[in-house]
């Protein structure tokens, strides 16, 4: 197995000099060598072949025992140095110092056809920055990052990677819900894969502990290798660097709103640089439309991190990160300037993106009420989501209220719920959206096909992730693998696999893993 090794984090920024494993404050440094941990008996469950394509790597390679054993953290490449980077973090809003890479190594660097990619694995074991955790991920966990990266990048958003799923052989001890009840899972390590890992964390620790060389040593190497298009100079840099960060992570945002997609954790030190969704703990989708859902226990209370605030996080964490930026500047105007701008972009942006959904091209002045106008609609009852605006597209500009309503009400969890008043609502919003139609240009056919490249057929709902866990704990792997191949084509019919275009199931409602999960996930 021949990879074309070309490290650069690992080269180029400064490591700890204190070499044993041992838990730690790290300091004057942005990464620890780390020897990933040996595992009893590890087994590959599933690889994604795109990956291995995008890395050099041939199916024949990936069923060797030296894939297994690299990609288990088994055994390390010649001529490798693995790592776990450091960094801190605003967690629910509250600095939280250092936090690092606890269950992360970064294993190498790759460049194939002329592509950078930074290998890591996930539950490789313990490094300085594990705190009081072990560094070692479960099965349940690791397929809902697996398969839910790879769904991701299908749909369209900006996503970390999945490389191979593997059981290690061991046994994990893990609370699930935090109360009390800890118990023995299998253990298993996914490889992920991206540009590059850094996060706003690694420039706010640097920031907070006064490290401003090592600051400016980090951002330059951001800027160097994975903003190539900067080419001014001095503090414009920097500031141009902020402004593309700003855009990047905008862009991500409206794509998660779009396909109703819930991080669950947008704390700082879970943000990418490059306006990559990373870290995939207690991720959910919506089921019914709910701009109030979080799918994440430890948010529960305050919401801070549900469907609707997304946009307002990704603001409050570039304000941090602008702070962490600031020594390098040394001026607050320009940098609240680009802040300033973010939500007239967002907006404009999010607008946009509701229009597509709605299959509107043209531009009326009544298009953002018409929008608000559905948006409360459909929570007035249960409303799937991703049903209602798949099944939108089906709809004639010269259909009647009736026609239209009975084309979407599939979407309602509840249809006996939906009272004369909640229908008149319904029927006031169809009465506009039907009208609107009138004024495009498009064929009802180029809307449809217009409207089914932008709303998904198939989402990785919760339950459909936890059926396929359920399965694996038994040593059933078909369900990932039936998944993995559905969601490459989310946009897509697909009659075999209509069973998956359906509304949550009534054992899912309140089942964990479905519903609501902890950081633990």
């Amino acid at each position: 197995m021949k990879l074309n090794i070309q490290d650069t984090f690992n080269k180029e920024l400064p490591a700890d000099k204190i070499l044993e494993n041992s838990r730690r404050q790290v300091l004057d440094a942005c990464f620890s060598y780390v020897t990933p941990k040996k595992t009893s008996n590890p087994k590959l469950i599933h690889v994604s072949e795109e990956m291995l394509a995008a890395i050099g790597i041939s199916k024949e390679e990936a069923q060797t025992e030296a894939f297994l054993k690299v990609f288990t953290g088994n055994e390390v490449l010649e001529n490798t140095h693995p790592y776990a980077m450091c960094y801190g973090g605003h967690q629910f809003g509250n600095w939280a110092g250092q936090l690092g890479d606890g269950r992360a190594i970064n294993l190498t660097e790759v460049v194939h056809n002329n592509q950078r990619w930074a290998l890591q694995l996930k539950g490789a074991g313990e490094t300085p920055y594990s705190r009081t955790a072990d560094g070692l991920a479960v099965l349940r966990s690791s397929i809902r990052e697996y398969l839910c990266s790879e769904a991701m990048y299908h749909l369209g958003v900006s996503t970390t990677r999945a490389l191979s799923l593997s059981l290690s052989g061991d046994e994990v001890l893990r609370d699930v819900m935090y109360n009390g009840n800890p118990a023995y899972e299998k253990g298993a390590i996914a490889c992920r894969v991206s540009q590059s890992f850094i996060r706003f964390g690694n420039f706010q620790i640097l920031a907070a502990r006064k490290q401003h060389l090592i600051l400016k040593q980090l951002t330059d190497y951001t800027i160097q290798h994975f903003y190539a298009d900067i080419t001014s100079e001095g503090k414009e840099k920097y500031l141009d660097f902020f402004t593309e960060v700003r855009n990047r992570t905008i862009d991500m945002i409206i794509h998660w709103q779009r396909v109703g997609f819930v991080h669950g954790v947008m704390n700082t030190d879970n943000m990418s640089i490059l306006g990559q969704t990373i870290d995939y703990g207690p991720y959910g989708w919506l089921e019914g439309y709910d701009l109030g859902w979080t799918p994440n226990t430890t948010d529960a209370q305050f919401k801070r991190y549900r469907y609707g605030n997304q946009g307002y996080i990704g603001l409050w964490n570039l304000f941090q990160l602008a702070n962490a930026l600031y020594p390098l500047i040394e001026e607050t105007e320009p940098l609240q300037e680009i802040l300033n701008e973010y939500n007239t972009i967002y907006e404009e942006k999010y607008l946009a993106m509701k229009k597509s959904k709605l299959g509107l091209t043209a531009s009326k002045k009544d298009d953002k009420e018409l929008v608000g106008r559905l948006e409360e609609t459909l929570q007035l009852s249960e409303t799937d989501m991703t049903i209602f605006y798949r099944n939108l597209s089906n709809i004639s500009s010269e259909d009647s209220f009736e026609v239209a309503f009975d084309k979407t009400k599939d979407a309602f969890y509840t249809p006996n719920e939906i009272s004369d008043e909640i229908k008149t609502h319904w029927k006031d919003w169809f009465d506009r959206y039907l009208n609107r139609l009138q004024e495009e240009s498009l064929s009802d056919l180029e809307r449809k096909q217009q409207m089914d490249l932008i709303n998904p057929k198939y989402v990785l709902r919760n339950y459909m992730a936890q059926l396929a866990i359920d399965k694996a704990d038994k040593g059933d792997y078909s369900l990932i693998e039936e998944f993995y191949q559905l969601l490459k084509k989310p946009y897509d019919e697909q009659p075999k696999y209509q069973e998956w275009f359906a509304k949550r199931p009534e054992w899912a409602r309140h089942k964990v893993g479905c519903s609501m999960l902890s950081c633990s996930s």
